[in-house]
């Protein structure tokens, strides 16, 4: 894992977006831009005429690999999108949870790997490119009660023909000290919630490696590690987990797993000048001890939360909160509005599957279109 270069760049684009300003691909689609302000949406609703207002064919919600690739699939088939990125959408830049991560090594194309924010720059130029419409906007609400359907920013709204929500789930997090992104933290120098996209990383490779959590996830990221770290730590605030018996029988079963039972990090360290993570605090729970770790590595495996609150209610979630698509495909509850990437995915949840269905989405949406009728320039 390294500093990211283009970590300047995306701050000042970030800054561009505080003035209001949408990017565009070209000013065609600036002047399609301009023609939708001026039309007003013919919706009854107070917000609807308080707020600027936007027609289209399709609006897609979420700025990942999902999002984007929804983009580059609908701008294609000239359905002119409108993209709402987010800004600081639950506390993650415009492009998701790559943002976060340095290198990524495993998405095709990049046999020397890519950093996590310029693959998303990437994608996001080649939506531009093709005409989409792009807000650094984030959306609050929705409503799919009618149709058109109805999206809502604290500045805009759209009145949009089919909807793909592509808003992503965020890994959750611990704090304690060192545990962020900071000068003094080691997010991304040692720490990570993701052990199958950075567990490969030179800075782990035949290292001690920690995992944090007791549900089946730690235990498949604990074996994950195996393959590559010198030995694996699961640490656990309880005396039992809540994984599934064989899950725990596969983790318990390794002979390079080893379980810190009762216990919690209280705060993680570096170690000499390289800046990167050395070792663990660790407390027993029971016994107020708290003892020296010595890991190279130590990944949160405490589940994620899709960012599904803005839908109100309006489409149906599973237990976990995660968006319910119909088998094989995109489709959610409401017909004409369509889930893509990790905001309906709780088992995969890796870029490339996030891009994919991204597709899918792109494609069940026109297909949708096609079904109601739109014409060409309905929407204009």
């Amino acid at each position: 894992m390294s500093f990211c270069p283009n970590r300047l760049t995306s701050l000042l684009r970030k800054a561009r977006s505080l003035f209001g300003l949408a990017a565009t691909a070209s000013s065609a689609a600036a002047a399609a831009s301009s023609s939708s302000f001026s039309s007003g949406a013919s919706a009854s609703a107070a917000a609807m005429e308080d707020l600027q207002a936007m027609k289209t064919r399709l609006c897609i919600i979420g700025s990942g690999p999902a999002g984007h690739t929804a983009a580059i699939y609908a701008a294609r088939a000239e359905l002119k999108p409108i993209l709402f990125e987010g800004w600081m959408a639950n506390d993650i830049a415009p492009g998701g949870q790559l943002t976060t991560t340095t290198d990524v090594e495993n998405f095709p194309g990049f046999p020397e790997g890519i950093l996590g924010m310029e693959l998303m720059d990437r994608c996001r130029n080649q939506s531009l490119r093709f005409g989409t419409q792009i807000f650094t906007e984030t959306v609050t609400k929705v409503d799919f009660s009618v149709r058109p359907f109805k999206v809502f920013t604290d500045s805009r709204a759209v009145v949009a023909d089919a909807v793909i929500v592509a808003t992503g789930a965020v890994a959750k997090r611990l704090s304690f000290p060192g545990s962020g992104d900071g000068p003094d933290g080691f997010w991304n120098r040692g720490i990570s919630a993701c052990a199958v996209c950075d567990g490969a990383a030179p800075i782990f490779r035949n290292k001690p490696l920690a995992v944090i959590g007791g549900g089946d996830s730690a235990m498949e990221e604990a074996n994950f590690l195996t393959k590559y770290g010198s030995k694996v730590y699961i640490l656990h605030r309880r005396d039992t987990f809540r994984a599934s018996k064989i899950m725990q029988n596969r983790a318990m079963s390794n002979p390079k797993i080893e379980v810190v039972w009762n216990s919690v990090v209280e705060e993680a360290y570096g170690e000499g000048e390289r800046g990167s993570l050395g070792g663990l605090k660790v407390k027993n729970v029971v016994t107020g001890e708290v003892s020296d770790l010595k890991v190279s590595g130590l990944f949160f495996a405490i589940g994620h939360e899709p960012a599904t609150k803005f839908l109100g209610g309006q489409l149906e979630l599973d237990s976990d909160g995660y968006v319910v698509t119909k088998p094989g495909t995109t489709h959610t509850s409401v017909r004409g509005v369509f889930a893509a990437g990790d905001v309906q995915d709780k088992k995969y949840r890796q870029a490339v599957s996030a891009a994919g269905t991204g597709c899918m989405a792109a494609l069940d949406a026109e297909h949708y279109l096609q079904e109601i009728g739109s014409q060409e320039g309905k929407s204009d």
